[in-house]
């Protein structure tokens, strides 16, 4: 259908509008609205979101990278040395990758049998790589789907291949990205990480802490010797910024068999038997 002579652009269609200061709060609206549908529409009730490094690769990939290195020939220079110690160090944290798998695998079986009509405890990742791509992963080989979160970053990030296109979200605003692995969860299981997984584990606790939470939600840091080298917990009570009891916002985990059956009977406590 052509267009009228001298018809005026809809404000609805116009990009320049839409990508302009002026309309944030559209955007912002817009990346609201459009999850809650979706989500609505497949009858997802609740998430189980996994947080934890873009950068841990599986262990077969890090072996063929790590052999790779030894392979060339040509140079003992610093840079070569320091890479193979970082190869070596990424074979030896791709255990993390592999336990995530496993974990979502069976987190995934165990939803899927629930005598439930919605989907209960989907896993939920930030639909990237590393862990990310892990979470999603473990659900695909239990024959389930799961919800990728993506945010539109420089590097590392791009949507992993085990989300299906009608489940995999990309967010703008880190914020809203934020608000929709909270809001939908039941429980948050933390693998080691970086910067953004501290984040998002910070922010989750703190709004626990100071009661905007008030859901039953369930956070396991998985791996106590890694995290402790992290975070000296410990030194933040003795140093009065935080209170004992506050250790009681999370657990720590470290086996896949010990999250498994914490998770699990959190949700039959709080959730299961007659409860939302």
């Amino acid at each position: 259908m052509k267009k009228k002579k001298n018809e005026v652009e809809k404000a609805y269609k116009n990009l320049d509008f839409l990508n302009s200061t002026d309309a944030r709060a559209i955007r912002i609206l817009s990346e609201f609205i459009e999850p809650k549908s979706r989500f609505q529409k497949h009858d997802i009730i609740d998430t189980i979101v996994f947080f934890g490094s873009a950068r841990i690769k599986s262990l077969r990939e890090s072996k063929a990278e790590l052999n790779k290195l030894r392979k060339i020939k040509s140079t003992k220079s610093k840079k070569h040395i320091a890479d193979i110690k970082h190869a070596e160090k990424m074979v030896e944290m791709a255990h993390y990758y592999e336990d995530a798998v496993e974990l979502s695998k069976r987190l995934t079986k165990w939803s899927m049998n629930l005598p439930v009509n919605e989907k209960r405890f989907i896993v939920c990742s930030g639909g990237g790589p590393g862990i990310m791509e892990a979470a999603n992963k473990g659900a695909k080989l239990a024959g389930g789907n799961s919800i990728g979160l993506n945010i539109s970053i420089p590097f590392e990030q791009f949507v992993n291949k085990y989300v299906k296109p009608d489940l995999a979200f990309e967010f703008h605003y880190f914020f809203m990205r934020k608000f929709w692995f909270t809001y939908l969860a039941k429980a948050l299981i933390v693998f080691p990480g970086g910067f953004g997984t501290l984040d998002e584990m910070m922010e989750v606790i703190t709004l626990m802490q100071t009661d905007k939470i008030k859901k039953e939600m369930k956070v396991i840091v998985y791996d106590e010797n890694y995290w402790k080298q992290i975070i000296n917990m410990d030194k933040l009570v003795e140093f009065g910024t935080i209170s004992r009891k506050d250790f009681k916002l999370f657990d720590f985990c470290n086996s896949v068999d010990e999250m498994f059956e914490k998770i699990t009977t959190h949700f039959q406590k709080h959730y299961l038997n007659g409860q939302k």
